[in-house]
């Protein structure tokens, strides 16, 4: 269940006429070379629990997210005053300097919700730089946790399935395992195709966030959309849960494995592709993708693992996505 307002419902808040927030962003605390101790620092957010978006602090949605242990995710997107970010086709949009990602992870306990950590990514002078905030018990404060935190937390997942998980804040350089292209830290979720539900890009340009509406040819389905193809769900689950690491510029790239959508050749995305290094990460199978033979797939063998050194992504779950390996497994049942 989504348990923030909807993001036609939060426009509405954000730019209406009057509604102005005490204290603008802090467009300096961002731009800053140093790493604030607070979330509160940035002046994201109007109220102190951080739920409601302060002027020019847009929430967005993904329509295919990022698997992180069940968790709900609400997005926001900073852009300075003055400054537009601007579309790259349907690729990742480009954030000016001065921009901030905003991301908050939680749970609903007790028809509540309750927020455990909001990351940050910040585009500095001399690149972005990614920071993880843990909140308090009172939900009043988010405070930098450089070193990451372990967090208890008991969920009901979508079949009812009640899991008890230490929750893994990541620390300042994990964050690069995931954002890193080149060895550069860069945002991964804001591409165009994966922006297209409620939309949200036509506003985003109506409302000067964006240069212009992109034209966007291919769409990422929204999760859960059976009318869209098996081979679109598919390739769109691992455009956003894999590609980042695994892309000819990524932190995986000797893999040999890309897993963009953009990639078109067959043995690049893992059909019939021999591991470039065999060893526990592939068990006793040969090919990451075995037309027809999802148990004998070793894309399916490590998504469907939690022994490190094995599970895939290594980093940012402690459970298995169990519909997304379903989703998997069916996709490479029905190869032939």
């Amino acid at each position: 269940m989504r348990l923030l307002v909807s993001v036609c419902a939060v426009f509405g808040l954000a730019f209406s006429v009057g509604a102005r927030a005490p204290e603008p962003v802090a467009d300096a605390v961002i731009l800053s070379g140093g790493l604030p101790k607070l979330l509160s620092e940035y002046h994201f957010f109007r109220d102190s629990a951080g739920w409601q978006p302060n002027d020019r602090v847009v929430p967005y949605q993904l329509n295919m997210p990022l698997f992180s242990d069940y968790a709900e995710k609400y997005r926001f997107i900073y852009v300075p005053e003055g400054e537009q970010a601007k579309a790259n086709g349907d690729g990742l949009l480009e954030f000016p300097v001065g921009s901030a990602l905003i991301k908050s992870f939680g749970y609903e306990t007790g028809g509540k919700p309750r927020l455990l950590e909001t990351r940050v990514l910040l585009h500095r002078a001399d690149g972005w730089l990614a920071l993880p905030y843990v909140w308090n018990e009172q939900q009043t404060e988010a405070r930098l946790k450089v070193a990451g935190e372990r967090i208890p937390v008991t969920l009901t997942d979508p079949s009812g399935k009640q899991r008890s998980i230490s929750y893994g804040v990541p620390n300042k350089n994990q964050c690069k395992e995931c954002h890193a292209l080149s060895g550069a830290v860069t945002p991964i979720g804001p591409k165009a195709r994966n922006l297209t539900h409620d939309g949200q890009l036509e506003k985003f340009a109506a409302f000067g966030l964006i240069d212009r509406e992109p034209a966007v040819d291919y769409r990422v389905p929204v999760w859960g959309e059976t009318s869209a193809s098996l081979n679109d769900r598919a390739r769109g689950y691992l455009d956003v849960n894999c590609a980042h690491c695994h892309n000819i510029n990524g932190s995986a790239s000797n893999s040999g494995l890309f897993l963009t959508y953009e990639e078109t050749m067959p043995v690049r995305i893992g059909i019939n592709k021999r591991p470039v290094a065999a060893g526990r990460g592939s068990g006793t199978h040969d090919f990451d993708i075995a037309p027809g033979e999802p148990d004998d797939s070793i894309m399916i063998y490590r998504l469907d693992s939690l022994e490190p050194g094995i599970s895939m992504p290594e980093v940012g779950r402690t459970t298995v996505h169990e519909e997304g390996v379903a989703l998997l497994r069916q996709w490479i049942a029905e190869m032939e």
